[in-house]
């Protein structure tokens, strides 16, 4: 016996046993009779001897975000090449490795037979499509190309995660660098000098005030090493909740902006979001307000997104786009120029796709600024940690030695 669970020819799912000698002759009778089968598994005396079934974490059973770029892009060559939506949300279903993916696919597809819109479908998901993702795809089947709107945002997908990868990727670095050089400092601290403060101790010799220090600190981190821990815990929950209210999140978002280099880098790796989105948004039909709100949502940055709320309500009132964002004082002055030629010239779409190139090239040569300050700066700084605590060792060993002579 097998317990199965499919798509009837209706679109709907249904759950049922067959009494076949095998899985395959399962799935076999099962698509001869027009199901798609979602799951096939064996029941009754044959279940007990089978291996138990490993339980994957729920983060590989989510919808990722490379899920979500390759349902996209091979729908929208599937679309190109002529096949019909269902046509081609099967076949993705087949070519797909992922289960997870798999699942939703069949999801969707089984509310396109039931005559839904793809923007319906997706919207009715519990996961997986944003706002931006559903509006894009509703402004193609209101214009008739929805192919075309699925590779544009097959492209927007790719050049922002793109641009994600490239700055994870400059950071992880320093990040390794920290890392291990904080261990260093812990394990001189931890294994090493309690061999120097007993031989010391035992001696009993006067000892220089930068080696009392060094012992000092050694022994606090020896005796009270939950406390680094504990303090972090409970400074980050802090942090949160001071961040939860919107006034605080706002005064942080703006002293972030006010940083040198950072706050450059990060107005300019939002500018890039906010330009490619909304330009991809609009070449494609949604209306402004509503993409102003869709790229709102998505900034990271409370301050830039005041300016943008700031400029939606102005344009509800009859206002451009650019005088709002430049009375903000914080998106700069040729963002705010060139959106104002792309208004006045009727090609807005066509300047905020332009700016997306210029500010995408803007933060990678940010990045890699910041980064050759920053590398050499923590070097030293860590170079002279590690290299203070071993002097202090080194001196008072060297004043034994002179004592001794």
């Amino acid at each position: 016996m097998y317990r199965y669970k499919a798509v009837n020819p209706l679109g709907e799912t249904e759950e049922g046993e067959l009494d076949v000698n095998a899985e395959s002759a399962a799935v076999a009778q099962l698509q001869d009779a027009g199901y798609l089968p979602i799951r096939v598994e064996p029941i009754g005396p044959d279940r007990k001897w089978s291996l138990p079934a490993i339980k994957l974490p729920a983060r590989s059973r989510e919808i990722s975000a490379r899920d979500i770029a390759f349902f996209t892009r091979e729908l929208a060559t599937l679309l190109q090449a002529g096949l019909p939506l269902d046509q081609s949300l099967q076949t993705l279903i087949e070519v797909t490795d992922s289960a997870a993916l798999q699942r939703l696919v069949t999801a969707v597809d089984a509310e396109v037979r039931r005559g839904s819109a793809l923007s319906t479908a997706l919207a009715n998901q519990p996961a997986g499509f944003s706002d931006l993702h559903i509006n894009m795809v509703r402004a193609g089947e209101t214009s008739g190309s929805l192919d075309d709107a699925l590779s544009r945002l097959a492209d927007y997908l790719q050049r922002a995660r793109d641009l994600r990868e490239s700055i994870t990727s400059a950071l992880i670095y320093p990040m390794i660098l920290v890392t291990v050089t904080g261990l260093s400092v812990l394990a001189l601290l931890i294994f090493v000098l309690p061999r120097f403060a007993q031989m010391f101790a035992d001696l009993g010799a006067a000892l220089p005030w930068s080696t009392q220090l060094v012992l000092a600190i050694g022994a606090i981190v020896r005796s009270y090493w939950w406390v680094l821990p504990g303090t972090l815990v409970v400074a980050t929950l802090l942090g949160r909740r001071w961040l939860a209210d919107p006034l605080h999140r706002l005064r942080m978002d703006h002293w972030l902006l006010q940083l040198p280099l950072f706050g450059e880098l990060i107005v300019k790796s939002e500018l890039a979001k906010f330009t490619h989105t909304l330009g991809t948004m609009l070449a494609h039909g949604v209306p402004i307000v509503r993409a102003l709100d869709i790229v709102r949502a998505g900034m990271s940055n409370r301050a830039l997104g005041q300016c943008v709320a700031d400029a939606t309500e102005g344009i509800k009132g009859g206002q451009g786009l650019a005088g709002p964002l430049g009375e903000g004082g914080i998106f700069p002055n040729l963002a705010v120029k060139l959106i104002r030629i792309g208004e006045e010239s009727g090609r807005l779409e066509e300047m905020l796709l332009r700016l997306a190139d210029v500010y995408e090239r803007e933060v990678r040569t940010t990045l890699q600024r910041l980064l050759s300050l920053l590398e050499p700066t923590l070097i030293v700084g860590l170079g002279v940690i590690v290299a203070g605590i071993i002097l202090a060792i080194l001196s008072a060993v060297m004043g034994m030695n002179q004592a001794v002579l």
